[in-house]
């Protein structure tokens, strides 16, 4: 975690949030005390597993939409 004045701050901000964006956690002071922790957002997270899209399955053949509807035309419910 990397330590920074608000004067630093305030002459090296876009390069200090460049630093924020890959990644790095930065500390700003004043008076030798923290008063604000500038960390990157939580979607740059991985999402959870739950979250991600899944599988999606494939299987040779007539779709069963299409199987479905050839059936019903064979009875005359179209």
């Amino acid at each position: 975690m990397k330590t920074v004045s608000v004067s630093d701050f305030r002459r090296n901000a876009a390069g200090i949030l460049a630093l924020v964006e890959k990644g790095e956690k930065i500390c700003i002071l004043r008076h030798r005390k923290v008063i604000a922790m500038i960390v990157p957002p939580e979607s740059a997270r991985p999402k959870p597993a739950w979250k991600r899209p899944g599988l999606r399955l494939v299987i040779p053949g007539v779709s069963l939409s299409r199987a479905v509807l050839e059936e019903r035309q064979g009875y005359g419910l179209d």
